[in-house]
């Protein structure tokens, strides 16, 4: 039997790392996860589009700026204040802050600086305002069942950082 290729209404599994800009290990996943080629998995387009033929074994590089990854960064996003109006539990670097607007809407701000007697919290992604490079590997290529192209995604299987 032939060896099938990456196309529209495949189920594919991959593995990848993401790099940042300074080509550090941003994220990596060894196990495979799976996406459905062309039915809106929420894969980055140009992602989609590199694996577009390819077949298990294969690998893809990927540079991605911006705006066809994780977006601009966003300095309404960002707030900083005295560390002595932060709650102890939130004081240290890496600790998550949920805040609801007055629509009711929650965010996750990360807490990503503390010097000075101020601390800085911020709700982009990690890697806004980037270019990042994925570099994926093809594990495996079929055909899709009718769940998986409505979903988007592999039988009860996630996406993971893909998207």
């Amino acid at each position: 039997m032939a060896e099938q290729k990456i196309g529209k209404n495949k189920t594919v599994h991959v593995t990848y790392v993401i790099l940042d800009e300074r080509n550090n290990v941003f994220e990596q996943y060894d196990m495979p996860i799976g996406y459905v080629q062309g039915a809106r998995s929420g894969l980055f387009e140009k992602i989609e589009a590199a694996l577009e033929g390819c077949v298990a074994g294969d690998k893809v590089e990927v540079t991605l700026n911006p705006r066809e990854g994780f977006g601009l960064h966003r300095a309404d996003l960002t707030f900083t204040d005295e560390i002595d109006n932060v709650p102890p539990e939130y004081r240290r670097i890496g600790a998550e802050v949920e805040f609801e607007n007055d629509r009711g809407e929650a965010m996750k701000f990360l807490v990503t600086k503390i010097e000075d007697g101020k601390l800085t919290i911020d709700a982009n992604h990690p890697l806004a305002g980037q270019t990042v490079t994925f570099v994926v590997n093809v594990v495996s290529v079929q055909d899709a069942t009718p769940s998986e192209i409505a979903s988007g995604r592999p039988d009860a299987e996630g996406m993971a950082g893909l998207h």
